[in-house]
């Protein structure tokens, strides 16, 4: 694991490999942080170069997958062909029709599904399509696309490879390249993205972001107000209430996760928390509250490791198993909380 020292000398190089370029292009290209394959930016940022699933779900019911157009279903005795997106609405619509019908959806196969990640599978007929349904319905927590946020290609990336100590850019020119960029990331390399970006906002409203920490901002934007990325309504004191939690990343301006694997935490009804590591056990209070329309999770332990821990933390996203927090001050800390 790199220390943070190691980690500044190497952004310090990365950063010196780009500063040869001309004045005009360093105006555009103002450093904003590199970003490695562990950091929570990348992650974010795959989900939003994934695949979009979410707006067939009447069809084939699963927001892990999509159906590849174009294809037919039969709704009510009604043949639709979906050439598009916007036929979807053709479904719908029949669907609302009436409400003496048994509005079911009857794909025509063969068909072929594409997965989040690009993955394409033909299907033949409707058992193995039920049969991969049910595969996806196993892993309702992944943690999927994140909608109501797009970007307008093209974008430019740096790279630095610090086992090489060899820089280079990479343009980008769609979503599926930008997921496959991410996906072949290596530890060894550091990237950092070529700013302005322009974005998209769910409303449709094109945006320019500046920073790595804009762009995070805008994809939190998007988690809590696209209706598409709402589908499931939680509660976060009941979701962290349930079962027992690990740390499966920490953050306090270098990666410290490791300080705290083996740690198991549960939370109670009552606001208590317990930590146990190696059946020893600690007990601090937590508390969750909202605050200018942003929920927090306030954690209070007395021992100098877990005290550590104690801040506000804002919620960035949270399912059954995954709670993500962080904390924005003069620099970005981030605690995940994984369910054991």
């Amino acid at each position: 694991m790199l220390s943070f020292q190691k980690y500044l000398s190497i952004a310090a190089i990365f950063l010196l490999l780009f500063s040869c370029q001309n004045e005009s292009d360093d105006q555009d290209n103002t450093a904003q942080g590199t970003i490695t394959n562990a950091s929570p930016l990348t992650s974010y940022l795959q989900r939003v170069a994934m695949v979009q699933t979410v707006q067939d779900n009447i069809i084939d019911g699963s927001t892990y997958c999509t159906i590849k157009f174009p294809y037919t279903v039969t709704v009510n005795n009604t043949q639709i062909a979906i050439n598009s997106a916007a036929d979807y609405q053709k479904v719908i619509d029949n669907i609302n029709a009436s409400n003496y019908d048994d509005d079911i959806v009857k794909i025509d196969f063969p068909v072929t599904m594409v997965y989040y990640n690009y993955i394409e599978k033909l299907i033949p007929n409707e058992a193995d399509f039920d049969t991969l349904i049910d595969y996806w319905n196993q892993y309702p927590d992944l943690l999927s696309k994140i909608n109501g946020l797009n970007i307008n290609y093209p974008i430019t990336i740096n790279i630095y490879n610090s086992a090489n100590q060899i820089g280079s850019s990479q343009t980008i020119i769609s979503d599926q390249a930008f997921f496959n960029f991410i996906k072949n990331l290596n530890a060894s390399q550091y990237i950092s993205l070529k700013y302005p970006i322009s974005i998209v906002d769910y409303h449709g409203q094109t945006k320019a972001v500046n920073t790595n920490l804009d762009f995070e901002n805008a994809i939190k934007y998007a988690i809590d107000y696209c209706p598409e990325n709402n589908i499931v309504t939680l509660n976060l004191n009941e979701v962290i209430t349930k079962g027992s939690w690990q740390i499966p990343y920490y953050f306090a301006d270098s990666d410290k996760t490791s300080s705290y694997s083996g740690y198991s935490f549960v939370f109670k009804s009552d606001n208590s928390v317990t930590a146990t590591k190696a059946g020893i056990s600690e007990t601090g209070q937590w508390e969750s509250t909202v605050q200018n329309n942003v929920r927090e999770l306030k954690l209070n332990f007395s021992s100098e490791l877990l005290s550590k821990l104690n801040k506000s933390w804002k919620l960035f996203e949270f399912n059954n198993s995954q709670i993500r927090l962080r904390d924005v001050n003069n620099s970005t800390n981030y605690l995940y909380f994984e369910k054991q």
